[in-house]
């Protein structure tokens, strides 16, 4: 069940469906997408951050709990992105397309570091580990058939799916929230001295 949850989130993170269009436009303009480059780099950045980004936490002194309050915020616009279909996260950078923007950071950005501290908050790493690997093998697929997918769900599927997934992100955004600020009460409440 953690490993399905796991995937959800992540699934509506990544939103590779949601980025068909602007994969299709990248390379419309010339840009040569390599799939098995893309996310076997994004793959292994996610996988550091994953082992690293806590210990990367703990030199500014901010807990997982804390990361996640904050991550659930970040998760909770990225929603509202998807569900108004507003841009507020920018896909801009001029540099090399498999490697810079479709690794980093269309599937591992800040959005994706951010979800991956907040799910060692709530699931076991190994779970997450199989739910990031399912999903990178899933981004590869679609990398490889934009094409295809675009022809057979058309502008409209694609348009129905990233409302979908907007709103399974918003409401593990505010799951995320209530747990953790849940945490941080609990901990706090024994050391009020009332």
């Amino acid at each position: 069940m953690e490993i399905l949850s796991a995937f959800i989130v992540l699934f509506a993170v990544f939103d590779i469906l949601g980025s068909i269009p602007i994969i299709i436009d990248i390379r419309k303009k010339g840009g040569i997408i390599n799939a098995f480059q893309a996310t076997s780099i994004a793959f292994t950045i996610l996988i550091l951050f994953l082992f690293v980004g806590e210990a990367l936490l703990g030199l500014f002194g901010v807990d997982i709990a804390s990361f996640a309050i904050a991550g659930s915020f970040v998760l909770l616009v990225m929603a509202f992105e998807m569900i108004l279909g507003v841009e507020i996260f920018k896909h801009d950078s001029p540099a090399g397309a498999s490697i810079v923007p479709i690794a980093f950071p269309l599937i591992a950005g800040a959005g994706s570091f951010t979800t991956l501290l907040s799910l060692r908050a709530e699931f076991e790493v190994i779970n997450i580990i199989i739910a990031l690997f399912l999903n990178i093998i899933f981004v590869y697929f679609v990398l490889r058939s934009t094409h295809v997918i675009e022809r057979v769900i058309g502008q409209g599927g694609i348009y129905v799916l990233k409302k979908f997934f907007g709103i399974i992100l918003l409401a593990m955004a505010i799951k995320l929230f209530m747990t953790n600020f849940g945490n941080i009460v609990i901990d706090f409440l024994p050391k009020l001295k009332l």
